[in-house]
C-alpha cells in the first residue's frame, strides 16, 4: 500500500491524488449574469446535493491566484444562478464554456446552446439541457489555505424550480438511462453512467 502525508506533498501532488480518485464526479453546468446582464456559463465538478429539504446544492468554485472566477462572483452579487445537468447529448457544446475569456464577454456565444428565460429567476436557462434547476444563493464560504490565502469559494444554491423533460421522467421517477449523465474524471477524461446494480439496503 502506497502511503501519501499531505503536509509533505506540493500542490499538484495532492491535487493528482484527489482528482484522480473521487470519481466519478457529477457535473453542473451554470449559467449566471452579470450587473451587465451578460450571460455566464461554465462547468463544474466539485458539486453534490448537500439537502433535499431544503433542496441545496454545493458547488465549490476555485480561485484562480487568489481572484474569484466570474460565476462565484456573479452568484455572490446577484443572488442567483440555474444549474443543468451534464447530459451526453450536450457535453461537446459545454465543453466549449471551459476556455477562459475576458470578463463581460459571454461563453454562450462559443457554443449552439440556446437560452430561455427562467420562471422565477432572471438568469436564462439552457433549452437543450434535460434537467435545469434554478437556484437563489443560500451561503457563501470560503476555503482558506494555511498561508491564509483564499483558494475557493463554495456556494450553497437552493432550489427554487426544476425543468424536467418529459423523455427523462416516469411516474415519480427521474430515469436515469434516459437523462445519461456524464460524469468528470482525472484529465481530459468523462465517463457515461455504465452499468447500475440494484442492492437493497437491509432491514
Amino acid at each position: 500500500m502506497l502511503e501519501y502525508t499531505f503536509a509533505q506533498l506540493s500542490k499538484k501532488e495532492k491535487y493528482n491524488l484527489l482528482i484522480g480518485s473521487v470519481i466519478p464526479r457529477p457535473v453542473l453546468f451554470l449559467t449566471s449574469v452579470d450587473q451587465n446582464g451578460v450571460v455566464n456559463a461554465a462547468p463544474f465538478s466539485f458539486f453534490n446535493l448537500v439537502s433535499y429539504d431544503p433542496a441545496i446544492l454545493m458547488v465549490s468554485v476555485q480561485r484562480k491566484e487568489g481572484q474569484m472566477k466570474d460565476t462565484a462572483r456573479n452568484i455572490v452579487e446577484q443572488g442567483e444562478a440555474v444549474g443543468h445537468v451534464l447530459s451526453h447529448s450536450i457535453l461537446e457544446e459545454v465543453n466549449k464554456t471551459a476556455q477562459p475569456l475576458p470578463q463581460g464577454k459571454s461563453e454562450i456565444e462559443l457554443t449552439q446552446l440556446n437560452i430561455l428565460a427562467s420562471k422565477i429567476v432572471a438568469v436564462p436557462r439552457v433549452q437543450e439541457a434535460k434537467i435545469a434547476y434554478e437556484l437563489s444563493l443560500y451561503k457563501h464560504d470560503t476555503i482558506v489555505s494555511e498561508d491564509g490565502e483564499v483558494v475557493a469559494d463554495v456556494l450553497y444554491l437552493q432550489v427554487l424550480h426544476m425543468h424536467v423533460d418529459e423523455s427523462v421522467k416516469k411516474d415519480t421517477h427521474i430515469l436515469p438511462t434516459e437523462l445519461a449523465p456524464i460524469s468528470r474524471l482525472a484529465g481530459a477524461n468523462y465517463s457515461t453512467l455504465g452499468e447500475i446494480i440494484t442492492l437493497e439496503r437491509p432491514n
